[in-house]
């Protein structure tokens, strides 16, 4: 898989990328953790996502944050990785121009700066939570929620109270139209550590629940 820098808001964003040749098939942004606590795109969990959407017919796109990896940058911890995401999400909208969906899915920091930009991104239409972290950072945006997805965590998080994220997806519930469904990985933390496989089991019960 060759490496692509995109033209980022602070300069280079380095990124990986898979495409489908089906010109209509979806497509989807994977947005890795913090990287104060090790979050990048080549993390095992990033890795596999990418790896399971590009099976399962997306073109499918990875990136490093500014300051992470071979990205330009230093670490923003908020509105500078918005920004990347959305010059990002615009790179995969000019490879996908005929995409009928398309999907974030963002890890733990990634997750809150997904939802943000879904928030701005009307074309955005489905999202995929792992470990959001609901209560270290302020969710209550998603007021209202334009798109349906899951929220995946882990059981024995010892980050973030799973409780508050059950909460986050209840309240989303609510909504007419709207269909958010909340899962747990047993046994795994924050970050699924060796839980991986779990993780992935779980969101291929979503996309294709028959």
């Amino acid at each position: 898989m060759p490496e692509i820098l995109l033209n980022g808001p602070v300069g280079r964003l380095e990124a990986r990328y898979t495409h489908n040749n089906i010109s209509n098939s979806p497509s989807i942004l994977i947005l890795h953790a913090h990287p104060g606590h090790g979050g990048n795109m080549n993390n095992n969990l990033s890795l596999m996502l990418h790896k399971f959407f590009s099976d399962n017919g997306f073109s499918s796109l990875r990136f490093n944050f500014r300051g992470v990896g071979k990205s330009d940058g230093d670490h923003d911890g908020s509105e500078g990785e918005l920004a990347d995401s959305a010059i990002a999400l615009d790179w995969l909208q000019n490879q996908n121009p005929e995409s009928k969906e398309y999907w974030v899915c963002g890890i733990s920091f990634g997750a809150w700066v997904g939802m943000q930009l879904l928030m701005r991104r009307p074309e955005i239409l489905k999202f995929i939570l792992l470990s959001p972290p609901v209560g270290k950072y302020d969710f209550n945006f998603l007021a209202p929620c334009p798109a349906s997805g899951v929220i995946i965590s882990g059981e024995k998080d010892g980050l973030i109270d799973k409780d508050m994220v059950k909460d986050v997806a209840t309240k989303l519930n609510k909504q007419k139209s709207i269909s958010v469904k909340y899962d747990s990985v047993k046994s795994a933390d924050h970050f699924f550590t060796n839980q991986e496989k779990k993780v992935i089991e779980k969101i291929k019960k979503y996309i294709s629940p028959s």
